[in-house]
């Protein structure tokens, strides 16, 4: 099949890029090996640092930092073309690119974020606010204890849900019958708090409609609290933009292993994907590469070399073979600054493709977790790198 710009990921990056392309008119696929990290993630939308601006934080990112390369406007269009298209969805997020704000995690902690989905429009809670806490029996990592420790005032209250999954309880609350004997027994509770505070486990495929009769029958105000992997915030999320993307025309190659690619002078012609008996070939005019860095599998370490996992890219790391001896989960670790160097046109510096554009966190200098900035990043890196793509067609 041939297209005019395949997209290589499904992460956030890869998703907003083909989005974007398939709203131009492009005849746009994606090509991903599974599931992406964004199907993890809290949902939430870091755009820079932790401060009240975003702003501030960005003008003090260091030069090479992917940010520079989008520019301040770039990284306001993308995140309101981002809420625009949500909205759209019916899975709106709260916020724009220039402040910051908090949620409240398991723990009673704040966590600073940029945008948030509409179950936690509500979860910025000040220190002295009074708000109850619902539980469920047995459910795994969330602490309404540590949370009271934080906020003394908070009342709790347990619902037995007949299972301890998050992912269980999600998939219970779609079901009409049982949402509406959970809401009788909220009701029998009398809490007299306004805000109700729950683990995010309000639907998966029904949320707005869940959060809608649960705030008109009881007459409070719920949000949810974000909860350790599998993240329902985070798989609403990525469930919505491949639905926005389907419904765009986009077309999805999954579970694809790429064993090889051709090219043609200084132009990638198509790609390999392995199947059984005989491989598949997706051919294009551009092509976009949004693997992701380490965990996801777009950069690979073996015995001190770096690879990229797809065209065999070079990759930048200022790493010391020493550095691997360290912690690798420490912030600001030498190893997050390893990734694909770019020109301003989101092409890589030291490789001869001019129809192949890199995007997200494989980006050399990104250093998502000591800058806080990940799901931003790479909506502003992946509608740029688009944007290259479209125009290198014209």
């Amino acid at each position: 099949m041939k297209y005019d710009i395949a997209v290589i990921g499904s992460g956030m990056s890869g998703l907003m890029a083909s989005i974007y392309l398939a709203e131009q008119g492009l005849n746009t696929a994606i090509v991903s090996r599974g599931d992406p990290i964004c199907s993890v993630s809290s949902g939430c939308i870091d755009i820079a640092g932790t401060g009240k601006k975003t702003l501030d934080s960005i003008n003090n990112f260091p030069e090479e930092h992917p940010y520079n390369k989008v520019g301040e406007k770039g990284i306001s269009y993308s995140i309101q073309y981002f809420l625009n298209i949500m909205k759209e969805e019916g899975y709106d997020y709260t916020g724009n690119f220039e402040k910051n704000r908090n949620i409240l995690t398991p723990i009673g902690k704040h966590r600073v974020t940029s945008l948030v989905p509409f179950p936690m429009k509500h979860a910025d809670i000040g220190k002295d606010e009074a708000f109850h806490i619902i539980s469920f029996k047995d459910i795994k990592d969330f602490f309404p204890s540590y949370i009271r420790g934080v906020f003394p005032d908070t009342s709790i209250s347990v619902f037995n849900a007949g299972t301890h999954t998050t992912m269980g309880i999600a998939a219970k609350m779609d079901n009409k019958d049982f949402l509406s004997t959970f809401i009788t027994w909220i009701k029998s509770q009398k809490i007299k708090q306004n805000k109700i505070g729950i683990p995010a486990v309000l639907g998966i495929t029904k949320t707005y409609e869940i959060i809608k009769k649960l705030e008109i029958e009881t007459g409070k105000f719920f949000f949810e609290i974000p909860t350790l992997p599998p993240s329902i915030p985070g798989i609403r999320l990525y469930r919505s933009l491949k639905s926005i993307a389907e419904k765009k025309g986009v077309s999805f190659y999954g579970s694809a292993e790429i064993t090889d690619f051709k090219k043609e002078k200084d132009r990638i012609i198509n790609i390999t994907i392995k199947k059984p008996g005989r491989p598949d070939y997706v051919n294009a005019d551009a092509f976009i590469l949004a693997t992701g860095s380490f965990v996801s599998g777009g950069l690979f370490l073996d015995k001190n070399i770096f690879k990229e996992t797809v065209f065999n890219l070079p990759v930048y790391s200022p790493v010391e073979k020493e550095v691997f001896n360290q912690d690798f989960f420490k912030l600001g670790h030498p190893i997050e600054k390893s990734g694909i160097l770019i020109d301003n046109n989101f092409n890589a510096t030291e490789s001869a493709y001019s129809n192949l554009f890199i995007a997200g966190s494989i980006l050399a200098n990104s250093e998502t977790m000591k800058y806080q900035c990940g799901h931003g990043m790479a909506i502003a890196t992946g509608i740029a790198a688009a944007k290259s793509a479209k125009e290198y067609l014209k």
